[in-house]
């Protein structure tokens, strides 16, 4: 699975460009330090959520340290069958997919080198993982209407770890895509990701506009 240098050339993952010709944050290790960050960021964030389930399991009357007024409350939210979608809380699905961000982070960071089956894997699991967030980002907005501190904290490491993940491999082959493509998205990808956050913090403002007035 994974080997010990990151050539692009010769390696069943080459695409349209080589390592050194790549866009900066699509290479080795500057992807790798993405992984880690919005890794651990996840997380923490996941991880917390999941303290705070547990202790409200234990004392029903526990108040988690983001019920900060009706509408920003994780106790509120973990009260909704949205936060328990497939029989267990949500945060146990972060928990176990950030480790692996976080493992293929330092794997790269180390070294190491990925056929192109599990880039394929990886993408997979992270377009799954930012679904899912999107999913559970309209919940909050248009079906519950409260929002959680620690979830956002996700939806925000989710955003440039979906969009660079997908623009990497792109730009190293594993998907397969015009040239002219890649290079526009290698390009933009800084720009591309700032009007995502723009877009979800504008939906949460004009959503929760009384809160901030």
């Amino acid at each position: 699975m994974a080997h010990t240098s990151d050539g692009v050339g010769s390696h069943p993952e080459a695409g349209h460009d080589t390592d050194a010709a790549a866009p900066a944050i699509t290479r080795r290790v500057p992807f790798g330090i993405m992984l880690v960050v919005t890794g651990i960021t996840g997380w923490i964030a996941a991880g917390i959520l999941i303290l705070e389930k547990l202790q409200l399991l234990k004392d029903p009357a526990h108040v988690t340290s983001c019920d900060i007024n009706p509408w920003v409350s994780c106790g509120r939210v973990m009260e909704t069958w949205q936060s328990e979608v497939f029989g267990f809380p949500n945060p146990f699905i972060g928990l176990v997919g950030f480790t692996i961000i976080i493992t293929t982070g330092m794997a790269l960071l180390a070294g190491a080198r990925f056929d192109r089956w599990y880039w394929v894997g990886l993408q997979a699991g992270v377009a799954l993982g930012a679904v899912f967030a999107i999913w559970l980002w309209s919940q909050a907005l248009f079906d519950i209407y409260i929002l959680c501190l620690y979830c956002m904290i996700v939806w925000a490491a989710m955003i440039p770890l979906v969009i660079l993940t997908t623009v990497r491999n792109l730009v190293h082959g594993v998907i397969p895509a015009p040239r002219a493509l890649t290079r526009v998205l290698g390009e933009w990808v800084g720009p591309i990701i700032v009007v995502a956050y723009l877009a979800v913090a504008a939906s949460v403002f004009f959503r929760f506009l009384h809160v901030f007035i």
